[in-house]
Protein backbone atom coordinates (compact mmCIF):
# COMPACT_ATOMS: atom_id res chain seq x y z
CA UNK A 1 0.00 0.00 0.00
CA UNK A 2 1.41 3.38 -1.00
CA UNK A 3 2.21 5.67 1.92
CA UNK A 4 0.27 8.92 1.97
CA UNK A 5 2.32 12.08 2.37
CA UNK A 6 1.87 13.83 5.70
CA UNK A 7 2.26 17.59 6.10
CA UNK A 8 3.58 18.71 9.49
CA UNK A 9 3.33 22.32 10.61
CA UNK A 10 6.50 24.03 11.84
CA UNK A 11 6.77 24.78 15.53
CA UNK A 12 6.02 28.35 16.51
CA UNK A 13 8.84 30.62 17.58
CA UNK A 14 7.17 30.82 20.99
CA UNK A 15 7.56 27.05 21.33
CA UNK A 16 11.21 27.34 20.25
CA UNK A 17 11.82 30.22 22.66
CA UNK A 18 10.45 28.36 25.68
CA UNK A 19 12.33 25.20 24.68
CA UNK A 20 15.70 26.98 24.49
CA UNK A 21 15.06 29.01 27.64
CA UNK A 22 14.40 25.80 29.57
CA UNK A 23 17.55 24.13 28.26
CA UNK A 24 19.68 27.12 29.30
CA UNK A 25 18.07 27.34 32.72
CA UNK A 26 18.64 23.63 33.39
CA UNK A 27 22.29 23.69 32.31
CA UNK A 28 23.03 26.95 34.12
CA UNK A 29 21.65 25.57 37.39
CA UNK A 30 23.65 22.38 36.91
CA UNK A 31 26.84 24.39 36.34
CA UNK A 32 26.42 27.24 38.83
CA UNK A 33 23.80 26.09 41.32
CA UNK A 34 20.76 27.94 42.56
CA UNK A 35 22.63 31.26 42.61
CA UNK A 36 21.95 31.57 38.89
CA UNK A 37 18.20 31.76 39.52
CA UNK A 38 18.14 35.50 40.37
CA UNK A 39 20.19 36.23 37.24
CA UNK A 40 17.64 34.47 35.07
CA UNK A 41 14.88 36.29 36.95
CA UNK A 42 16.58 39.60 36.16
CA UNK A 43 16.76 38.63 32.49
CA UNK A 44 13.05 37.83 32.27
CA UNK A 45 12.19 41.03 34.14
CA UNK A 46 14.33 43.10 31.76
CA UNK A 47 12.70 41.38 28.80
CA UNK A 48 9.22 42.02 30.19
CA UNK A 49 6.82 39.79 32.07
CA UNK A 50 3.85 40.42 29.80
CA UNK A 51 5.74 39.34 26.70
CA UNK A 52 7.27 36.37 28.51
CA UNK A 53 3.75 35.35 29.58
CA UNK A 54 2.53 35.43 25.97
CA UNK A 55 5.44 33.24 24.88
CA UNK A 56 4.90 30.81 27.76
CA UNK A 57 1.17 30.57 27.08
CA UNK A 58 1.50 29.78 23.38
CA UNK A 59 4.30 27.29 24.01
CA UNK A 60 2.13 25.53 26.59
CA UNK A 61 -0.82 25.37 24.20
CA UNK A 62 1.47 23.65 21.68
CA UNK A 63 2.43 21.02 24.23
CA UNK A 64 5.73 22.38 25.54
CA UNK A 65 6.69 21.66 29.14
CA UNK A 66 8.99 24.52 30.07
CA UNK A 67 10.38 26.52 33.00
CA UNK A 68 9.54 30.00 31.75
CA UNK A 69 6.47 30.28 33.96
CA UNK A 70 8.71 29.82 37.01
CA UNK A 71 10.13 33.30 36.39
CA UNK A 72 6.89 35.17 35.62
CA UNK A 73 4.95 36.54 38.62
CA UNK A 74 1.23 35.79 38.44
CA UNK A 75 0.43 39.38 39.44
CA UNK A 76 2.61 41.14 36.87
CA UNK A 77 1.30 44.20 35.04
CA UNK A 78 0.06 43.64 31.48
CA UNK A 79 2.49 45.94 29.67
CA UNK A 80 3.48 45.06 26.12
CA UNK A 81 7.09 46.19 25.66
CA UNK A 82 7.32 45.11 22.03
CA UNK A 83 3.95 45.81 20.41
CA UNK A 84 5.20 45.46 16.82
CA UNK A 85 7.96 42.94 17.37
CA UNK A 86 7.91 39.66 15.46
CA UNK A 87 8.21 36.30 17.26
CA UNK A 88 11.74 36.05 15.82
CA UNK A 89 12.65 39.37 17.44
CA UNK A 90 11.24 38.24 20.79
CA UNK A 91 13.20 34.99 20.59
CA UNK A 92 16.40 36.97 19.97
CA UNK A 93 15.71 39.51 22.71
CA UNK A 94 14.98 36.97 25.44
CA UNK A 95 17.96 34.83 24.47
CA UNK A 96 20.22 37.90 24.60
CA UNK A 97 18.94 38.99 28.01
CA UNK A 98 19.46 35.55 29.57
CA UNK A 99 22.83 35.08 27.90
CA UNK A 100 24.03 38.52 28.99
CA UNK A 101 23.24 37.83 32.63
CA UNK A 102 25.05 34.49 32.61
CA UNK A 103 28.07 35.51 30.51
CA UNK A 104 28.60 38.81 32.32
CA UNK A 105 28.69 36.96 35.65
CA UNK A 106 30.55 33.77 34.73
CA UNK A 107 32.67 34.75 31.72
CA UNK A 108 34.03 31.89 29.61
CA UNK A 109 32.30 29.29 31.77
CA UNK A 110 29.03 31.09 31.13
CA UNK A 111 29.67 31.12 27.39
CA UNK A 112 30.25 27.37 27.46
CA UNK A 113 26.95 26.81 29.26
CA UNK A 114 25.12 28.86 26.65
CA UNK A 115 26.76 27.09 23.71
CA UNK A 116 26.19 23.66 25.25
CA UNK A 117 22.53 24.57 25.76
CA UNK A 118 22.16 25.73 22.16
CA UNK A 119 23.81 22.51 21.01
CA UNK A 120 21.40 20.32 22.98
CA UNK A 121 18.43 22.41 21.84
CA UNK A 122 19.53 22.12 18.23
CA UNK A 123 20.32 18.43 18.41
CA UNK A 124 16.80 17.71 19.63
CA UNK A 125 15.42 19.75 16.77
CA UNK A 126 17.59 17.84 14.30
CA UNK A 127 16.29 14.50 15.54
CA UNK A 128 12.78 15.85 15.11
CA UNK A 129 13.50 16.89 11.52
CA UNK A 130 14.75 13.37 10.79
CA UNK A 131 11.51 11.99 12.23
CA UNK A 132 9.47 14.37 10.07
CA UNK A 133 11.27 13.01 7.03
CA UNK A 134 10.83 9.41 8.09
CA UNK A 135 7.05 9.50 8.46
CA UNK A 136 6.94 10.46 4.79
CA UNK A 137 9.24 7.57 3.88
CA UNK A 138 12.26 9.83 3.34
CA UNK A 139 15.83 9.27 4.44
CA UNK A 140 17.80 11.93 6.30
CA UNK A 141 19.78 13.06 3.27
CA UNK A 142 20.99 16.52 2.26
CA UNK A 143 18.03 16.95 -0.10
CA UNK A 144 15.44 16.12 2.57
CA UNK A 145 16.80 18.46 5.24
CA UNK A 146 15.23 21.81 4.32
CA UNK A 147 11.89 20.41 3.05
CA UNK A 148 11.30 18.84 6.47
CA UNK A 149 12.64 21.72 8.55
CA UNK A 150 10.85 22.40 11.84
CA UNK A 151 10.86 26.21 11.85
CA UNK A 152 8.99 28.53 9.52
CA UNK A 153 11.51 30.87 7.89
CA UNK A 154 9.08 33.50 6.53
CA UNK A 155 9.99 36.30 4.16
CA UNK A 156 12.18 37.83 6.88
CA UNK A 157 14.89 35.32 5.96
CA UNK A 158 16.58 36.22 2.69
CA UNK A 159 18.62 33.28 1.40
CA UNK A 160 19.91 31.40 -1.59
CA UNK A 161 20.22 27.60 -1.69
CA UNK A 162 22.60 25.78 -4.00
CA UNK A 163 22.55 21.97 -4.09
CA UNK A 164 25.43 19.86 -5.38
CA UNK A 165 26.01 16.12 -4.71
CA UNK A 166 26.10 15.57 -0.93
CA UNK A 167 26.25 19.30 -0.24
CA UNK A 168 23.94 22.26 0.35
CA UNK A 169 25.43 25.73 0.17
CA UNK A 170 23.39 28.53 1.74
CA UNK A 171 23.91 32.26 1.85
CA UNK A 172 21.72 34.39 4.11
CA UNK A 173 21.71 38.12 3.43
CA UNK A 174 18.77 38.62 5.79
CA UNK A 175 18.12 36.98 9.17
CA UNK A 176 15.69 38.45 11.72
CA UNK A 177 17.59 36.90 14.62
CA UNK A 178 21.00 38.23 13.68
CA UNK A 179 19.51 41.56 12.67
CA UNK A 180 17.79 41.93 16.04
CA UNK A 181 21.00 41.24 17.93
CA UNK A 182 22.79 43.75 15.75
CA UNK A 183 20.06 46.37 16.23
CA UNK A 184 20.19 45.86 20.02
CA UNK A 185 24.01 45.92 20.08
CA UNK A 186 23.98 42.39 21.48
CA UNK A 187 26.49 40.99 18.97
CA UNK A 188 28.68 39.23 21.55
CA UNK A 189 25.73 37.35 23.02
CA UNK A 190 23.81 36.56 19.85
CA UNK A 191 26.83 35.12 18.08
CA UNK A 192 27.06 32.37 20.71
CA UNK A 193 23.80 31.07 19.25
CA UNK A 194 24.95 31.47 15.65
CA UNK A 195 28.24 29.63 16.25
CA UNK A 196 26.48 26.44 17.35
CA UNK A 197 22.89 26.19 16.18
CA UNK A 198 23.23 25.00 12.59
CA UNK A 199 25.93 22.46 13.42
CA UNK A 200 23.78 21.05 16.21
CA UNK A 201 20.60 20.75 14.15
CA UNK A 202 22.48 19.11 11.29
CA UNK A 203 24.19 16.67 13.67
CA UNK A 204 20.89 15.70 15.25
CA UNK A 205 19.41 15.15 11.80
CA UNK A 206 22.29 12.93 10.68
CA UNK A 207 25.59 12.54 12.54
CA UNK A 208 27.41 12.48 9.21
CA UNK A 209 26.06 15.93 8.32
CA UNK A 210 28.83 18.49 8.83
CA UNK A 211 28.50 22.28 8.62
CA UNK A 212 31.10 24.84 7.63
CA UNK A 213 29.88 28.26 8.79
CA UNK A 214 32.55 30.68 7.61
CA UNK A 215 30.65 33.98 7.49
CA UNK A 216 28.30 35.50 10.06
CA UNK A 217 25.75 38.24 9.64
CA UNK A 218 26.93 39.66 12.96
CA UNK A 219 30.51 39.93 11.65
CA UNK A 220 30.64 39.92 7.85
CA UNK A 221 27.09 41.12 7.16
CA UNK A 222 25.86 37.78 5.83
CA UNK A 223 25.86 34.12 6.83
CA UNK A 224 27.45 31.54 4.55
CA UNK A 225 27.12 27.79 5.11
CA UNK A 226 28.24 24.58 3.48
CA UNK A 227 26.26 21.57 4.69
CA UNK A 228 28.24 18.48 3.71
CA UNK A 229 27.33 14.82 4.11
CA UNK A 230 30.43 12.90 5.15
CA UNK A 231 31.13 9.18 4.82
CA UNK A 232 31.60 8.71 8.56
CA UNK A 233 30.00 10.22 11.63
CA UNK A 234 31.57 13.45 12.87
CA UNK A 235 32.51 14.31 16.45
CA UNK A 236 29.85 16.35 18.29
CA UNK A 237 30.80 19.75 19.71
CA UNK A 238 29.18 18.88 23.04
CA UNK A 239 27.87 15.72 24.71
Amino acid sequence: MEQQSVSIKPYSMEYMTAMLFTQIEMNAKEAFGQEVGPLIQNAVCSFGYYNAEQIARKATLEGSIHSLYDYIPTDHQATDNYENATPFALFAKLFAQVTKQIVDRYGNAGEEVIKKSVWQFGQKRGRGIAQRARINGLENTVENYIPNYDMGRSELFVMEDNYTPNELEQTFTGCPLGQQWADDNMHEYGILYCQVIDNSIAYGYNNKFDVIHDQYLLREGQCHFRFQMKEKGIDPLYD
